[in-house]
């Protein structure tokens, strides 16, 4: 599973990471608009690095404006380094990639006025330096579904899984989020009709339509919490979930929840017999499914008997 997109993207990742899926989340780091997706899938399928005139200098760093600031660098060598290292990582990753999970953020985009191109993140640019404007329907439909065409080309197992991050982009105004979101909404719809193996997941109507409560986001009343998160993988796993991944991700996560306790005497004759358990039940897993990697748990466990 390679997950791509806003950070709504980042939380289902980490969900399947916990469960041992073979996953890999935004290795461009957190991107919230189509066009910056799209442009990044592309770079994944073109086989060309990026050079150090793709960055540039602002406040002490060296940036790209394809990437989050987590690729900052004040050394731009260092940076456009560790830029190629996440980019030829991702190309091999994908290489074994079955399922793209799509997390759309946002239609309203900042252009470099002098590319005139989207970019994925402003770096704290002076606000002279774009233009900014809100993509239409088309504008997000068209390139989504041109780049869907040429992965599934390269992989004809592909699934795509594309949902709306619940995010809400508050900074823009109750009505401007809106408005936003909706043409996400319709150009995904746009996307799913042409294609038959891409598949809309409803993250951001079950929150605003199902939860529509502020007990459900962060104090920034923005995020959507933990609570939220755990109702919409509820529905992830009720939608895309065998009944037989279901109870295989319910051991592994019994034993993940496990191998993090902390016990008050670890000497004591239950916990060592808890432990012996657990390693029983990794090894056992292990034997069903010998691509599942419990390496941690194991250890942690290990480490703890006497």
């Amino acid at each position: 599973m390679l997950c791509i997109g806003s950070c709504f993207a980042e939380h289902i990742g980490s969900r399947l990471e916990q469960l041992k899926f073979p996953t890999l989340v935004n290795p461009f780091g957190i991107i919230y608009n189509p066009v910056s997706i799209v442009r990044v899938l592309e770079k994944l399928l073109s086989g060309t690095d990026y050079t150090e005139k793709d960055l540039f200098e602002n406040l002490g760093l060296w940036h790209s404006y394809d990437h989050h600031g987590r690729f900052s660098h004040p050394d731009q060598s260092t940076a456009f380094q560790q830029i190629n290292q996440a980019l030829n990582d991702a190309r091999q990753f994908l290489k074994n990639t079955n399922h793209l999970l799509l997390t759309l953020g946002t239609a309203n985009v900042f252009v470099d006025k002098q590319t005139d191109t989207v970019v994925a993140n402003c770096h704290k640019m002076p606000g002279q330096t774009f233009d900014r404007r809100r993509l239409t329907v088309e504008e997000v439909a068209t390139p989504l579904i041109s780049i869907f065409r040429r992965l599934k080309e390269e992989w004809p197992d592909l699934e795509v899984i594309a949902t709306v991050s619940p995010v809400r982009h508050l900074r823009d105004g109750l009505l401007e989020n809106q408005r936003s979101k909706a043409t996400l909404l319709l150009g995904l719809e746009v996307a799913c009709k042409a294609l038959p193996f891409v598949h809309y997941f409803p993250s951001y109507e079950i929150v605003l339509d199902d939860l529509r409560d502020y007990r459900f986001y962060e104090k920034d009343l923005s995020h959507p919490n933990s609570m939220a998160i755990d109702y919409i993988w509820d529905y992830f796993e009720n939608a895309f979930f065998t009944d037989k991944t279901k109870a295989l991700c319910q051991r592994i996560s019994q034993l993940t929840t496990a191998a993090t306790h902390r016990p008050f005497h670890p000497a004591s004759e239950a916990h060592q017999t808890f432990l012996k358990k657990q390693l029983s039940a990794i090894e056992k897993l292990q034997k069903e499914y010998p691509s599942l990697d419990l390496t941690k748990e194991k250890e942690a466990f290990s480490e703890q008997l006497l």
